[in-house]
């Protein structure tokens, strides 16, 4: 049984948790995936969803080029002899391991977690068929058993379990855990929270997103220009090697292509054919697993445009760096890099950054389209209103001109929202209007539609444009971040 420690405050997943309590009530044994990017918490869930159960968790070696399937399997028989107090055994087979842990889960309220389950079995093509008879055979007696699966390999996960006819009917619940949402991140900010500036927070955010490890790791009595410097930007930061960590880890052999495709996504969102085009890759199904595998995996977003007339999906979509710290990383930390291994790269200021202007205002659009239910309930939607909502982008023809919108929300209403985002030290001034105007006048949409533009924002806007009475809604993030 896992040992509790003295851990950082449990902060959100309110939502998440109640999913998971359902099944407390269950009369029979369930069997759960949780899959997510690296580091949004998925194992610190499980763990207090388990509080007041007893709770055993396993988790896999991350892989090497020294892994093999028996040092995966002495790690397992490690962790099952120091949680249980059984003799350390040599296994050669993980039935025999999974035999001597029903023995300490065959009764009572148990909670079973094994973590990062794709690195548990990346050697042994035989792992998940041993998991479904130990499951199917013993496990599953126990009426009050909750068998969580979960890892970071999201294809993985979808490929080996959820869509393999061996768990078929297997699985009570898949939960995809996300980015926590603003209304929480506030909380890492702890007492000092409430006087801490929204647009300070933002700052951080911009690198952080919502992933709690992340979050944790600041310090609340530091400025946010203070603590970017001392997670990206000087040595032994823990987010100067975190992307190496990542694709390493997850995406191990194949992990160069991966990188390629995110880094070409850091300057904007990109169609499918003109990322192959520049990375001098074909267009195929193999290189549309790999858009997949990142967007399975939380780093990137498929954003499809749609017919405002019908209401349908098009063909045509963009591929968006939707992870901050990747954008972040590539920007800036991975040019320095070597400067910052010597010790010797310092910033006066991120605002001195080269680009950062342009950049923030792509981070801060993530985080509000992260967080779209902000803006649905400042407008007063609800989801049975909704149509479609999405960046949206309209190509150019003979019989229209070229658009993109930041966020485009169609209502059953005949409406359509049109929501430009705006990050700024300084208050929004009167330009934005005539923005959002030619975006408007190139929008095309069908007769009997009403257009009500919006504007989003963070630090303020000028007293002339609130008079210019233009904009149908203004929304200031900073009230979502209380």
């Amino acid at each position: 049984m896992v040992e509790k420690e003295k851990a950082a405050p449990f902060i959100g997943r309110a939502e998440e948790l109640n999913a998971l309590k359902r099944f407390l009530r269950k009369k029979t044994a369930s069997l759960i995936v949780v899959k997510g990017r690296r580091r949004v918490g998925k194992s610190r869930l499980i763990e207090e969803f388990a509080k007041g159960s007893t709770l055993y968790s396993f988790a896999g070696l991350a892989p090497t080029e020294q892994t093999t399937a028996q040092s995966q399997r002495d790690e397992f028989a490690r962790q099952l002899s120091e949680q249980t107090g059984l003799p350390e055994v040599k296994a050669d087979d993980w039935s025999k391991l999974f035999l001597l842990l029903f023995e300490k889960i065959k009764r009572g309220r148990v909670v079973l977690l094994f973590d990062e389950i794709s690195w548990m079995g990346s050697e042994d093509p035989d792992f998940l068929g041993k998991i479904k008879n130990a499951w199917d055979q013993k496990f599953k007696k126990n009426p009050e058993l909750i068998f969580v699966l979960c890892g970071s390999a999201a294809s993985w996960i979808d490929k080996n379990i959820l869509r393999s006819t061996g768990y078929l009917g297997r699985v009570s619940y898949t939960l995809t855990l996300e980015e926590l949402p603003l209304k929480d991140c506030s909380h890492f900010w702890a007492k000092l929270s409430q006087n801490i500036s929204a647009f300070e927070k933002f700052k951080i955010l911009s690198v952080t997103g919502g992933i709690p490890k992340y979050l944790e790791e600041i310090d609340p009595n530091m400025s946010a220009e203070e603590n970017i410097k001392e997670l990206c930007f000087k040595k032994g930061g823990m987010l100067v090697e975190e992307f190496d960590n990542i694709f390493a880890n997850i995406f191990r052999r194949r992990s160069a292509l991966y990188r390629e495709i995110v880094t070409s996504l850091a300057d904007g969102a990109k169609e499918a054919s003109i990322l192959s085009k520049e990375l001098n890759v074909e267009l195929s199904g193999l290189f549309s697993e790999y858009l997949d595998e990142l967007t399975l995996s939380g780093f990137i977003k498929r954003d499809y445009t749609w017919d405002i007339k019908t209401g349908v999906d098009s063909k045509l979509s963009k591929y968006r760096l939707s992870d901050n710290y990747l954008r972040f990383y590539l920007r800036y930390i991975a040019k320095n890099r070597t400067k910052i291994d010597r010790g010797g790269f310092d910033i006066k200021s991120i605002n001195h950054l080269p680009e950062w202007n342009s950049i923030i205002g792509l981070q801060f659009e993530n985080l509000v389209l992260n967080n779209r239910y902000c803006i649905h309930q400042a407008l007063g939607l609800t989801a049975d209103n909704i149509i479609s909502d999405n960046p949206f982008f309209q190509k150019p023809t003979s019989k229209q001109r070229g658009c993109q919108i930041d966020y485009l929300i169609q209502t059953r209403f005949h409406t359509v929202y049109v929501c430009e985002i705006k990050f700024s030290k300084h208050p929004v001034g009167m330009e934005v209007i005539n923005e959002v105007q030619q975006k408007i006048d190139r929008l095309r949409r069908p007769k009997g539609y009403s257009c009500r533009p919006v504007l989003i924002h963070v630090n303020g806007i000028s007293k002339d444009v609130i008079e210019s009475d233009y904009f149908a809604a203004i929304i200031d993030m900073s009230e979502f971040l209380t």
